[in-house]
């Protein structure tokens, strides 16, 4: 499933009355477009006129970008919530995943047969099926190289910054050739839009099927 707003405030409340005896005030809820995250609790801080660091603007992010089970959903929510319980009660961890967070999550876990890990960053995998999902134009440059590789860039759709990643690469001394496109396949998202000298080497055979839709880009540098 992929979660909702109304879905993550239903399960912060029922989470609240059953794991954290309903003592977590409630707060902004975000859904994100984030594909490098499934959660966050984020919040400011302060210091106070007696010098005192006051934790503020609470905000629950979670990623609406993956289509994940249920209970992965549930999990990840749980395990900001512990994040938001340790702050809001000013209690003091050896670190942001420290010895009270890892606590808290395993007796979360014995107890209520959850399955809460440290870390729930998106993997390469489903940041790529995140990427994937909608189509929007990109420009991409086919980077032939002198020693026989074919790889891709994309990059911003403005011409100072084609130009700039154009003829950086070309002075490199190991590029052939540098051929230009616009494309509308999704499959690009997966690839971050930058004129930083790189270039990224997927199969041949997969980027030739998703450039067949791609149409050359007639540009010309003063």
């Amino acid at each position: 499933m992929i979660a909702t707003h109304e879905y993550v405030k239903d399960k912060f409340g029922e989470f609240n009355r059953l794991i954290f005896g309903g003592k977590l005030p409630l707060l902004p809820i975000c859904m994100s477009n984030a594909r490098t995250f499934l959660g966050a609790c984020t919040f400011m801080r302060k210091r106070n006129w007696l010098g005192k660091t006051v934790l503020y603007d609470f905000k629950l992010k979670i990623s609406k970008c993956l289509d994940l089970p249920e209970n992965e959903i549930e999990d990840i929510i749980i395990h900001e919530m512990i994040h938001y319980y340790i702050a809001v009660n000013h209690m003091n961890d050896s670190s942001a995943h420290g010895i009270l967070f890892r606590q808290m999550m395993n007796d979360i876990n014995s107890k209520y047969g959850r399955h809460i890990t440290i870390s729930h960053k998106m993997t390469t995998e489903q940041r790529q099926k995140a990427a994937d999902k909608g189509e929007k134009w990109h420009v991409v440059a086919v980077v032939s190289m002198k020693n026989g590789r074919i790889g891709v860039k994309v990059l911003p759709r403005t011409k100072s910054s084609i130009a700039k990643y154009y003829y950086g690469v070309m002075k490199s001394g190991e590029v052939d050739e540098v051929k230009l496109y616009i494309c509308k396949d999704a499959y690009f998202n997966r690839f971050p839009a930058s004129s930083a000298l790189r270039v990224y080497y997927p199969p041949m055979e997969e980027l030739t099927e998703h450039l067949k839709s791609a149409r050359p880009l007639n540009i010309t540098f003063a």
